[in-house]
């Protein structure tokens, strides 16, 4: 029997993110304005075609696999990213000190879209604070570490959009932002996880250090009509 997070998207479209969700029974997406996750129950290629014929769009989506897969017509791979799934299953503990904390909302969204297209932590656009706990540190006026949740399936919350200005690293601000999320999720009994690319070893090792198991190999598959 496969886990919930085998396939995360899917299961996130089915219940946390459900209202952010479009699609029928068998495909269903996010609009790409709030994300450029699609999803289907099972890879195959007769589901796949039922994706295509369901996304109104033409924009490029993402298909989140546990396993490597074979994509014909009428999808085209413009593009695979391989990372771990990661999950924190002790207790977290909050940090006694740090930085001050701010809950980020619609009017942070252009700081949010500066930050994340100069340090590139993932896909992040325009309504992706939708998906919602969004806080930020700031140095003046200047947003310069932010992490959310993205991908909500049942009790498994996905922090994301994890990053810092370059010139603010090595401060413990990714580290700080990222305790209050698995707080937060713990708090609502929910299970921490993320994603992060295989080949971004110091990330690797920073949630490695922090308590973060990896769980399994994912593959991020970036797919354009052809059709």
């Amino acid at each position: 029997m496969k886990h919930i997070l085998d396939n995360p998207a899917w299961y996130a479209l089915l219940s946390g993110n459900k209202a952010l969700a479009n699609g029928t029974e068998t495909a269903k997406y996010f609009t790409p304005d709030v994300s450029p996750f699609a999803a289907v129950a099972e890879p195959t290629q007769a589901h796949l075609e039922l994706l295509h014929q369901t996304i109104p769009f033409a924009t490029p989506i993402v298909l989140i696999s546990d396993r490597l897969l074979s994509i014909a017509d009428p999808w085209k791979v413009l593009h695979r990213l391989d990372g771990f799934q990661m999950v924190y299953t002790k207790p977290a503990e909050q940090s006694p000190t740090g930085p001050t904390v701010i809950s980020l909302t619609e009017q942070h969204v252009p700081q949010m879209l500066a930050l994340t297209e100069l340090t590139v932590p993932g896909p992040f656009a325009s309504k992706t604070i939708d998906f919602g706990h969004y806080e930020g540190i700031f140095e003046g006026e200047e947003l310069i570490a932010m992490a959310g949740q993205r991908l909500h399936a049942y009790e498994f919350a996905e922090i994301s959009a994890v990053c810092t200005h370059p010139d603010y690293l090595s401060r413990g601000y990714a580290r700080h932002l990222i305790i209050r999320q698995l707080c937060r999720i713990q708090a609502a009994a929910g299970t921490p996880y993320l994603h992060v690319r295989s080949d971004n070893v110091r990330a690797v090792n920073v949630y490695k250090a922090m308590g973060f198991e990896t769980r399994k190999e994912i593959y991020f598959y970036i797919l354009q009509s052809v059709r």
